[in-house]
């Protein structure tokens, strides 16, 4: 794949460190593997168990086509179209307690596993860094941290500390019951978290919280 137009800037043959895992394949994982593999992310790994739906269409980097299909299966015939050189790997049913190793996107839409996949790896050495993302409609965080950080670790599980219902509780839904996201939201948090990402790989801090609204064109960081 030729990467010239952000090769100066960025490498991931040579800046990159580990493999890339992706937990969840929805809205924000899609998008996350998608905007990877056209940085030339060399090693990617999907993990989710859900099939595509007509209502996933608005919002992830599915087709139409793709309906009634699965997510891993789908987002990877994607990421093969851009880049036919990437190395992806699969796990259809989800994350079932892999050993992780590299840099680990949470994705997954349960606040729950986020935690518990954090809290079962605080200890595990073969992890760079981990980001986490947060929407509703149009507002969304971003949380980084710094594997190699005690504090940094400390600071990114203690922002889990509220149960998968609370987080339902706080989305905002439609009247009959579907939850409110943006393409544009989406787009705006991976991009920012993403930028995260290529900041500390290339040797910088990494920011532990990020805020963005795309309807006030907020965007802050810590």
């Amino acid at each position: 794949m030729n990467l010239n137009k952000h090769m100066d800037y960025f490498n991931p043959l040579t800046d990159l460190k580990g493999t890339v895992h992706i937990i969840g394949c929805g809205a924000i994982g899609s998008t996350v593997a998608e905007m990877l593999t056209r940085m030339g992310i060399p090693d990617i790994r999907l993990y989710d168990f859900d099939m595509v739906t007509p209502h996933n269409i608005a919002n992830q980097m599915f087709t139409n086509n793709q309906i009634h299909t699965a997510k891993t299966k789908s987002l990877k015939d994607l990421l093969l179209s851009i880049n036919p050189e990437v190395q992806i790997k699969t796990h259809d049913e989800g994350y079932t307690n892999e050993g992780l190793s590299g840099y680990i996107f949470l994705c997954v839409d349960n606040i729950d596993l986020r935690r518990k996949i954090a809290e079962d790896n605080k200890f595990n050495p073969y992890i760079k860094a981990m980001f986490d993302f947060r929407m509703r409609l149009t507002d969304a965080q971003h949380y980084g941290a710094d594997w190699a950080n005690k504090e940094s670790i400390k600071a990114f599980i203690a922002s889990m500390q509220f149960s998968h219902e609370e987080a339902v509780e706080a989305t905002p839904v439609s009247a009959c019951g579907t939850t409110l996201n943006i393409i544009t939201t989406v787009r705006l948090i991976v991009s920012a978290g993403l930028s995260n990402f290529i900041n500390f790989v290339k040797g910088k801090p990494i920011k532990k919280l990020i805020l963005v609204d795309s309807e006030n064109f907020f965007i802050e960081s810590y």
